[in-house]
């Protein structure tokens, strides 16, 4: 059998912690456009060398401050963009695309991160074209009164990602009441079980910022 070694991500000292005293910190959920700081300095773009661009997956990444501080691991960061896209991009079969961002949105809300639902929520809004209902859902919380198909995948999501054993069988028995099919009820946990992570990695990494006023 073939041993492994964990990579080991660049070096990250007490002096890499960054302050930011003056944001312009958003407090409501939007779905505007924001921005986003690290708390941790992301590796410049000149010290990226070919692994760190392969763990990008796409390599106009390399600007933007949270995936340059991902790509302090990048074997990880590897993983989870490509585990993101098919969750989210590999629509052939299963879910429409709106309700994979639902479901993120709804599990974004659920776990108070600004800047994740800001973007899953644009995203369900397009792929829908319903952004009002999309609008409540981040102004009144996941309780807004929604369609009862919608209403499904909202509950489940966040009964995921408020702990997993939360997610029973009741939840399964209205996706499929609402004539979601097996592999769509799988990506429906799939966007949620997700952003149950990727909300809580987003946290503890940073915060969100308002975009400068035209």
């Amino acid at each position: 059998m073939t041993s492994t070694t964990p990579s080991t991500p660049a070096s990250v000292t007490a002096e890499s912690v960054l302050e930011h005293s003056d944001l312009d910190r958003p407090v409501t959920f939007t779905q505007a456009e924001l921005g986003w700081v690290p708390w941790l300095e992301p590796l410049p773009e000149s010290e990226f060398e070919e692994r760190h661009r392969s763990g990008l997956v796409d390599a106009s990444r390399a600007k933007s401050p949270y995936f340059a501080l991902l790509a302090r691991d990048p074997e990880i960061l590897g993983a989870r963009t490509r585990t993101d896209k098919d969750i989210f991009y590999n629509t052939k079969e299963g879910l429409p695309r709106a309700e994979r961002e639902l479901a993120a949105t709804a599990t974004s809300r659920h776990n108070g991160c600004i800047f994740c639902a800001s973007v899953h929520s644009r995203f369900a809004s397009h792929h829908s074209k319903r952004g009002d209902d999309v609008q409540r859902l981040l102004d009144e919380g996941t309780d807004a009164a929604l369609d009862p198909r919608w209403r499904a995948i909202v509950d489940a999501s966040v009964a995921l990602a408020s702990t997993p054993v939360a997610l029973d069988a009741g939840h399964i028995a209205e996706l499929r009441a609402q004539g979601l099919d097996a592999l769509e009820i799988a990506d429906v946990i799939h966007g949620a079980a997700f952003f149950s992570w990727a909300n809580r990695l987003m946290l503890s990494l940073g915060e969100p910022e308002a975009p400068a006023a035209p």
